[in-house]
């Protein structure tokens, strides 16, 4: 039996409230999965305009009821329909009946349209086992639907997993009715069974006639020889009692083929008097020293002059040019800052100190932007490696995908994995620093699993002198993603969780999906996800879909951060691989602009910044600047030409150039990140698509250790006070909430009261209030300054009687702290969608002798807007980040965008 239409299985609410607006007639009504709830539903309900969720839940027997209906008995059902048909009647407690369903849309199965992964096309219609009502379950126990559910998602992806979809929904209970009338044969299974190993016939007979091939190699002299049983094993009849017998020959032949070899190979040994030599293992390469870099640079208005970067002894040395001698050496602890030009690109200033109090300055201009980068790595390295801290502040992390065609890859990787190509390189003198960590993301790797990781260790070995170790491997089918790190770090490594997500067909197969890892940095969150988009043109709604799929279902994290969205569960999050996204051209006017090196105007047309635009996808997330050419479809061998013509059964597919394989990240606020390379690589030509890298420079936090032991004195807490809270949703309800507080800095999580303030006068909006009565005084774990800069609140806001999320958000405490309150302003987020906005005022009270704090290793290098600015003396403060980031590539807003619901219910036109 089908599914009622009028369930919709794990749709959002905020997809909910759109339907029932379309429908705009009182008594519209649809269900969908409670998010708050496991194995309950929430019933939506239209009445004068305004959209009323009940929520359904199982008690202990299974039976379901509505909740949370005041002054009316329960009622209980035993399936989702008969509770339905029973309160389409009047006086139920619903604040009108049940009269008008919603439909679900019917979801034609997607196809990869380009045949990008064979594996993912050329089957028949596959089905899944979506959250169904209990009248759909009535013919099969709920127990065994519930098995076979987990079964289907969450065996080893392969084709023959779509078969069995297939079965499952569609056939398995035609063979429990024939069991029922007492025949024990299961027709529809051995059908489906022998459809889904057809394909096994061909791969057996090539494996076998290569095993006996092989196996005679080895025979005696004079074995015989049977060409009429190799004959019959070439069959392709699909007979299943045959395909047994071939596993058996197989299972047979490889058995004994190990021991046919290791004989054969003694008695040679024995037959020639042959001794093989000794292995002697290489000592590993030890750490490669850095070498002295010099860079020939602008002092002054005219004078040339060369420094000299030692970042092993720690100094810098200032020589003019043709001199033997240095005319100044700088040691890195008299250096104090260092500034960045962003007028002048190539320009910088060095803050020294000297004997007398007043520092010195020096400017020096250096022949390109990126030399001058190079300089500033280095002394970022320098004081990194010169600093007495038992813990690091900043860490580089290395982020590349590729979607590799396929093909295995070429011997070395060393252009990839060292940044150097076409776009925002890396320069010669730091391309082969080691990063702290490298993640790397593959699409459709034929690798094995170990095989990748061990040729990726190899690869960094060879040119890093670093023996990398394994933090995490996850994959689905050819989709993988290896998380390495540098054998001192691996012990701040903690709370490693993966996590992998189906999107190919009907959501099923993993030619499409998404592999993720996610851990603690010491007190840092990372996550990292690497995935493959639906491909074609034209399926850019289906991308959308993915990303939102991906970020539902993958599970990362926190497991008590579970209810909020996956963006604003980690202090960094890091999201590649081939996105599939193309570009909106005719392709004869792409390859013009590509000619003639425009990118700016095919970066115009880029799906995924116009959808980014519209806020389809990828909210508040960042992307480097794209100054490389579109990494896709190229010829296989070479770089220089674009195959944009792709012929198939179907017809000419046109594949334009895009830039498909792409690199975004979004961080907590407040917190340090700088992209310091984004491009591809332009000699490995193996597959249809370049390779794509990224590098980070990103702050971290240590497990702070309070500098007093707690119980050595009195204890003062810090307190976190609020004045007042204010959030304007986007939702059509008018349903009373609460907030929940959540952060690492607290013991548990708290929550506020009800709210003080309601308006809903605007039609798609709900206005609420909490005054400093309704809000909790929030008390740190540990008081001290140093602690608290680093910290967020994440914080919910919850009906109070569906219990589910409205909308999620972090806020920064260190710009908050102080005697005074500070207002602060952000989005609302739910399932990667814009919810709403939340402003207030507070105040963070930190103990007068808990005030001291330092300046941070990645503090010390700032940035000047104009070139006659004065240097900066004390710690640059965080500045408070816009609140809505746009693509780099396209141009920024006139100015900063602020709610227009605010406006709205402000009276402002």
């Amino acid at each position: 039996m089908a599914a009622a239409s009028w369930y919709h299985g794990d749709i959002s609410r905020v997809v909910a409230e759109e339907l029932l607006a379309r429908a705009g007639r009182d008594g519209s009504f649809l269900v969908r999965d409670s998010e708050s709830v496991a194995g309950a539903y929430a019933l939506c309900l239209l009445f004068q305009r305004h959209v009323h969720t009940y929520r359904i839940l199982p008690d202990d027997e299974g039976l379901l009821s509505v909740q949370t209906i005041q002054g009316i008995q329960a009622q209980c059902f035993h399936t989702l329909p008969d509770l339905i048909s029973a309160y389409q009647h009047p006086n139920n407690g619903l604040v009108t009946p049940l009269l008008y369903p919603v439909h679900r849309a019917q979801k034609v199965p997607d196809e990869d349209s380009d045949g990008e992964d064979g594996r993912g096309s050329g089957h028949a219609t596959v089905g899944t086992w979506p959250s169904a009502p209990m009248a759909s379950r009535t013919h099969i126990p709920q127990q065994l639907h519930q098995k076979l559910q987990e079964q289907v998602h969450s065996s080893p992806a392969s084709d023959f997993m779509g078969f069995m979809a297939e079965y499952l929904n569609h056939h398995v209970q035609l063979d429990l009715e024939t069991l029922q009338l007492g025949h024990p044969q299961l027709g529809h299974l051995s059908t489906a069974l022998a459809t889904a190993c057809r394909a096994l016939h061909s791969e057996i007979d090539f494996t076998l006639v290569g095993l006996e091939t092989l196996g005679r190699v080895f025979d005696p002299p004079m074995s015989p020889h049977s060409p009429a049983r190799e004959q019959g094993l070439l069959t392709s009849d699909p007979d299943l009692e045959l395909l047994l017998h071939k596993t058996s020959t197989v299972n047979h032949l490889l058995s004994s083929l190990e021991k046919k070899v290791l004989k054969s190979l003694q008695e040679m040994v024995s037959r020639h008097n042959l001794v093989l030599p000794s292995v002697v293992a290489a000592p590993p390469p030890s750490a490669k020293p850095l070498a002295v870099q010099s860079f020939e640079v602008k002092a002054g208005k005219s004078q040339r002059v060369v420094l000299v970067v030692d970042v092993e002894s720690g100094t810098v040395a200032i020589t003019k040019k043709g001199s033997r001698s240095p005319e100044e050496v700088i040691p890195q602890d008299k250096i104090l800052q260092l500034i960045k030009y962003q007028s002048v690109q190539s320009k910088v200033r060095l803050v020294c100190a000297r004997e007398s109090q007043k520092s010195l300055s020096k400017d020096f201009i250096f022949p390109s932007a990126r030399k001058r980068e190079a300089f500033c790595q280095l002394l970022q390295l320098m004081k990194i490696q010169h600093s007495n801290l038992d813990e690091p502040e900043l860490i580089s992390v290395y982020v590349g995908t590729w979607n590799m065609g396929s093909t295995p890859p070429p011997r070395s990787l060393a252009s990839w994995l060292t940044s150097r190509g076409l776009g925002h390189t890396q320069d010669e003198t730091t391309a082969c620093i080691p990063h702290d960590i490298y993640v790397i993301g593959t699409q459709e790797n034929s690798l094995g699993d170990r095989e990748w990781v061990e040729f990726l260790r190899a690869s960094l070995k060879t040119l890093m002198a670093i023996d990398y170790r394994v933090v995490a491997l996850q994959c689905l089918w050819s989709i993988k993603i290896v998380v390495l790190v540098k054998p001192e770090h691996e012990r701040r490594i903690s709370h490693v969780h993966t996590s992998s997500v189906k999107t190919g067909i009907a959501n099923t197969l993993g030619n499409k999906g998404a592999v993720g890892v996610s851990f603690l940095f010491n007190g840092t969150s990372f996550g990292f996800i690497n995935c493959h988009l639906a491909s074609g043109s034209e399926k850019t709604h289906r991308r959308n879909q993915n990303y939102s799929d991906i970020l539902h279902s993958l599970v990362l994290g926190d497991k008590r951060l579970g209810g909020f969205d996956l963006t604003l569960r980690f202090t960094h999050l890091f999201w590649f691989g081939d996105l599939n996204y193309r570009l909106d051209m005719d392709v004869e006017d792409i390859l013009a602009h590509l000619t003639k090196k425009e990118f700016q105007a095919l970066l115009a047309v880029d799906q995924l910044n116009l959808e980014r635009e519209k806020n389809k996808v990828f909210l508040r997330f960042s992307e480097g600047d794209i100054s490389f050419p579109p990494t896709y479809r190229y010829e296989r061998g070479s770089r220089d030409t674009y195959v944009w013509q792709k012929f198939k059964p179907t017809g000419v597919r046109i594949n334009v150039p895009s830039w498909c394989d792409r690199i975004l990240w979004k961080s907590h606020p407040e917190t340090h990140m700088v992209c310091n390379s984004y491009g591809c690589t332009d000699n490995i030509v193996t597959s249809d698509h370049s390779p794509v890298f990224a590098t980070f420079e990103v702050g971290v936090t240590s497990q702070f250790v309070p500098k007093e032991a707690p119980g050595t004195g009195p204890e003062a807490l810090a307190c976190i006070e609020w004045e007042s809270i204010e959030v304007i949703l986007k939702t059509t309800s008018r349903s009373k909430c609460y907030i929940e507080f959540h952060s690492y800095c607290l013991e548990e999580m708290q929550r506020s009261g009800e709210n003080t303030f309601q308006n809903c006068d605007i039609p798609g909006f709900l206005k609420l209030g909490w005054s400093s009565k309704h809000l909790p005084v929030l008390n740190p774990i540990l008081p001290d300054l140093e602690y608290l800069g680093d910290q967020h609140l994440l914080l919910s806001i919850k009906g109070v009687e569906s219990c589910e999320s409205y909308g999620e958000c972090c806020i920064a405490m260190r710009s908050m702290i102080g005697s005074t309150a500070q207002q602060f302003e952000t989005f609302l987020f739910h399932r990667g969608e814009e919810t709403g906005s939340m402003r207030g005022w507070m105040r963070v009270r930190v103990p007068t002798d808990r005030c001291s704090t330092r300046e941070r290793l990645y503090e010390w290098i700032s940035f000047e807007e104009e070139e006659d600015a004065e240097p900066v003396t004390d710690p640059p403060k965080c500045p408070k980040p816009p609140l809505r980031s746009r693509p780099r590539s396209l141009p920024e807003a006139a100015a900063d965008y602020t709610n227009p619901a605010y406006f709205i219910f402000e009276g402002v036109p």
